[in-house]
C-alpha cells in the first residue's frame, strides 16, 4: 500500500488516498482515535470513485464521528482502472432490456455480476490485508453497501468481517442465494420499499435466505435515492453496536 496524498477534512478526519498495485482506494481515520480504530469497508456501485466521493465521504464523517474509521477502494473496470469489455457489454445488454421493458435474463445477471465478484473480493481482502497492517487500524471490521453479491461473497469467506449492512438489489445470480445460506455474521439490510429498479420480491427472497441469526430488515417507502436520513442512523447504530 501506497499513500498518495492526504488531507484533513473540517472535523480532523484525516483522508488519505492509496494505491495497492493498480488499485486505488482512499482511507478515512477519526481525529480522536486514541487507539487503533475499528474498521468499515465501504462498498459502492461500479460508477467510480470519483462519482461516488460525495456519497463516500458521508458515510466516513457518519463513522467517523463514532470513532470508526472507513476504507473504500476502486472495483475492477471502474473509474481510472482499465476497462473490461465483457462486463460493459453486460451492462450493454441489461440497460437496452430495462429501457426495452424486457425481463432481466438470469445469463445476463450472471454475466454482470459473477465476474465482478470473483475478481473484486480478493482485492478486497488484500486491502484489508494492508490496511489492518497499520497502527492506526486494528478491527474489528464491518463491510457496508456495494454492490450486494460481493458482500455475500465477502462475508461468506472472509473472517476478520463480523458484522455487514447491505441495500437490497435484485440483480443477485441464483447461485449467491446459496451463498446467502452460509452467511452468518449480523446484517443490517436496507430496502426501499417503491424502489423503481428493484424487484422487491427478490429483495425479500434474498432477506429470507441469510442464514444469520442476527439479521434485520429495515423497510422505507420511497424510492432507490429517497432513503431517510434515520434510516442511515439506524445503520450507523448497527455498525457501532457490533465494532465498539
Amino acid at each position: 500500500m501506497q499513500f498518495t496524498s492526504e488531507q484533513r477534512l473540517d472535523e480532523g478526519i484525516l483522508e488519505r488516498e492509496f494505491t495497492l498495485g493498480e488499485i486505488p482506494g482512499i482511507l478515512w481515520t477519526p481525529a480522536s482515535a486514541s487507539a487503533p480504530a475499528p474498521l468499515i469497508l465501504l462498498g459502492h456501485p461500479p460508477l467510480g470513485l470519483r462519482k461516488m466521493y460525495p456519497r463516500l465521504v458521508a458515510r466516513a464523517r457518519h463513522a467517523a464521528a463514532e470513532g470508526i474509521a472507513t476504507a473504500t477502494i476502486e472495483l475492477p473496470g471502474s473509474g481510472d482502472r482499465p476497462r473490461w469489455p465483457a462486463i460493459e457489454q453486460a451492462r450493454a445488454d441489461l440497460r437496452r432490456m430495462m429501457e426495452a421493458g424486457e425481463p432481466v435474463g438470469d445469463e445476463v445477471i450472471d454475466a454482470l455480476i459473477l465476474p465482478l465478484v470473483e475478481k473484486s473480493v480478493p482485492e478486497w481482502q488484500a486491502a484489508l490485508d494492508a490496511l489492518l497492517s497499520l497502527p492506526e487500524i486494528g478491527g474489528p471490521v464491518g463491510y457496508s453497501g456495494g454492490v450486494i453479491s460481493i458482500g455475500i461473497r465477502l462475508a461468506v469467506v472472509e473472517p476478520r468481517i463480523v458484522a455487514a449492512g447491505f441495500f437490497a438489489g435484485s440483480l443477485v445470480p441464483a447461485a449467491m442465494f446459496e451463498e446467502a445460506r452460509r452467511v452468518s455474521i449480523p446484517l443490517h439490510v436496507l430496502l426501499q420499499w417503491d424502489d423503481e429498479g428493484n424487484d422487491r420480491q427478490a429483495a425479500l427472497d434474498l432477506f429470507d435466505a441469510f442464514g444469520s441469526k442476527e439479521k434485520t430488515l429495515e423497510a422505507n417507502m420511497g424510492g432507490h435515492t429517497g432513503v431517510p436520513q434515520f434510516a442511515g442512523d439506524a445503520a450507523a447504530q448497527f455498525f457501532t453496536r457490533h465494532l465498539k
